[in-house]
């Protein structure tokens, strides 16, 4: 555990960050006002609801607190308890947005129905052409040995990151990318210490959809190696729009499975499920993965699940925020420090949607400030950051 106070604050919503502040004042109003749209069906009193939800955020009221109880209802209160008083766009960010769409599942009842409010849009990602384009051409590599598959499945995984269904910038970028977008490359120390190590691995998810397709290419090169267990870490509940639930992968591995994507995605799709038959793949849903809590805030049950591990895989921008504490780090701060007291072997894949960043060389980052001011939000750039840690042996 780190020393909160020996840490700089987070990112806040207010005019501090323009960023942070944007979305609390424009992104997340919309992403309400979306929701509606794709839910038709919605009762009155849902869609009243969320109407009301919109106004308070976007006029910048009060954060309320939680009504119905929840299995995660207690960890919620303390939170809230730090922030009672403050109002959306003046408050921590990390704690606002995360704290949306927990007030979101509220609001459409997800804990009655179980009705993801962004199904349809995934499903909409799931049926498109350019998902099994990209996973076909990542399958390709299947049977190359795998010093040369891990790391290419490696990169496939980063520029995944771009296909999120919340952020129309980074979408825009789609899978096209120059070689100046890959800022830093880590990738062929982290395939090393898969294959000298090849104990178990563990995938903290990010988006569903063309993301996810190209992390579970990641898997099958993984175990394919010779990887003991592979355990993919994913979202409880509904959060950031298209961030991966357990039933959003096992659609997708259904799907997969089914064939209408031709041979090797089906083969795919049968070697992870014969992976997760036999135990060699498993899936670990965790409400901390929607909680408002950072990286090195660990609960004693996933310190347990995660101790020994030979790799911690981080996926996406809000992973990377949990990890360094959604901190703006000088830029040259080392990854161990802005990791806090998470000290295992980590490997961060993440294209640039937010200002937190650490581990960039300063010039760099400087210079990058003056060609682009809009290089660390607008998704277009990606890093691959490893560090080795220090496992309880070491």
């Amino acid at each position: 555990m780190t020393d909160a106070g020996s840490r700089p604050a987070p990112i806040r919503t207010d005019t501090s960050n323009a960023f942070a502040h944007n979305t609390l004042k424009v992104r997340i109003p919309a992403i309400v006002r979306e929701v509606q749209h794709l839910n038709p069906k919605y009762p009155a009193q849902i869609q009243a609801a969320l109407d009301k939800l919109h106004d308070e955020i976007a006029g910048n009221a009060p954060i309320p607190p939680l009504k119905l109880p929840a299995p995660d209802a207690d960890d919620w209160a303390a939170a809230y308890a730090e922030r009672a008083g403050e109002t959306w766009q003046n408050t921590q960010w990390w704690f606002a947005e995360v704290y949306f769409y927990r007030l979101l599942m509220q609001t459409v009842r997800w804990w009655e129905t179980r009705i993801d409010p962004f199904m349809s849009k995934k499903k909409e990602e799931l049926a498109s052409p350019l998902l099994w384009a990209m996973l076909d051409a990542a399958l390709e590599m299947h049977g190359q040995p795998p010093e040369q598959r891990l790391p290419a499945a490696i990169l496939q995984a980063l520029w995944g990151n771009r296909i999120d269904l919340s952020f129309a910038p980074a979408l825009a970028h789609g899978h096209d990318w120059t070689h100046d977008d890959l800022l830093q490359a880590d990738h062929e120390a982290a395939a090393e210490q898969i294959l000298r190590q090849r104990g178990t691995v563990h995938i903290v998810h990010d988006n569903t959809g063309t993301e996810l397709a190209a992390d579970l290419a990641l898997v099958d090169a993984m175990l394919d190696a010779g990887v003991e267990r592979v355990m993919l870490h994913l979202k409880m509940h509904p959060t950031f729009v298209s961030d991966a639930t357990l039933k959003d992968m096992l659609d997708m591995v259904d799907v997969m499975r089914g064939g209408q994507h031709g041979p090797p995605i089906q083969g795919l799709g049968e070697r992870l499920y014969a992976a997760w038959l036999d135990g060699r793949m498993r899936y670990a849903p965790d409400l901390f993965w929607n909680s408002p809590h950072f990286l090195d805030d660990l609960p004693p049950r996933l310190e347990q699940v995660l101790a020994g591990a030979t790799l911690v895989i981080i996926k996406g921008d809000a992973n990377y925020r949990r990890a360094v504490g959604d901190i703006i780090w000088p830029y040259d701060t080392p990854l161990s420090v802005a990791l806090g007291g998470f000290r295992l072997p980590t490997l961060l894949l993440r294209t640039l949607k937010s200002d937190t960043l650490a581990g960039m060389p300063r010039d760099i980052g400087e210079q990058l400030d003056i060609v682009d001011a809009a290089w660390r939000v607008n998704g277009r750039r990606g890093v691959i950051q490893y560090e080795a840690g220090l496992r309880a042996e070491d």
